[in-house]
């Protein structure tokens, strides 16, 4: 199955000039949606994990129906302020400032193996910030996933050495 087929792109949202890959009308398809978490699957099948930390909010679908399958805790990173208790976080930067990733201090025991699983890796600023917030708390992170990569971006290399799993692949002048 070609996923591409199944991502909408927005021209100029939310400005002019970007490309918006929306998985929104991935997960409207079923099929779409089953095929991309069944290659998540084979892909992690046969790693040594303790958990699945999904990224705020997009990777919560794909993450979600993941852990189900794997038989894995699923753990969620959020943005500031947005869970209660003590919190462990890390700031990144965006195009347009700063941002704050945070997770619930006692989410998961040290020396936990965890996968991160977004739905686009951009720069990578995200998955950087919620391996440091992984890192705070004792655990390893052992591979991300991504539905997306936008290649253009340096995404992979910015993460680096985290191991980088993408399904779909596009360049910002990609229609």
């Amino acid at each position: 199955m070609d996923l591409k087929t199944s991502i909408r792109t927005i021209v100029d949202f939310p400005r002019a000039g970007i490309r918006f890959r929306d998985i929104t009308s991935l997960l409207q398809h079923p099929e779409a949606f089953r095929y991309a978490v069944d290659q998540l699957y084979r892909h992690f099948q046969y790693t040594e994990l303790h958990g699945l930390v999904a990224i705020e909010s997009r990777g919560f679908p794909f993450a979600a129906a993941l852990a189900y399958q794997l038989h894995v805790p699923l753990y969620l990173i959020r943005k500031q302020g947005k869970l209660p208790g003590k919190t462990v976080g890390a700031d990144y930067q965006l195009e347009y400032g700063t941002s704050r990733l945070e997770m619930r201090a006692d989410a998961f025991d040290e020396g936990s193996k965890i996968v991160i699983i977004d739905d686009l890796i951009a720069t990578g600023g995200s998955i950087r910030a919620t391996a440091a917030v992984v890192e705070k708390l004792g655990g390893s992170v052992v591979g991300c996933a991504v539905v997306i990569e936008l290649t253009d971006l340096g995404g992979r290399e910015n993460i680096s050495p985290i191991t980088l799993h993408s399904l779909v692949t596009f360049r910002e002048d990609e229609v």
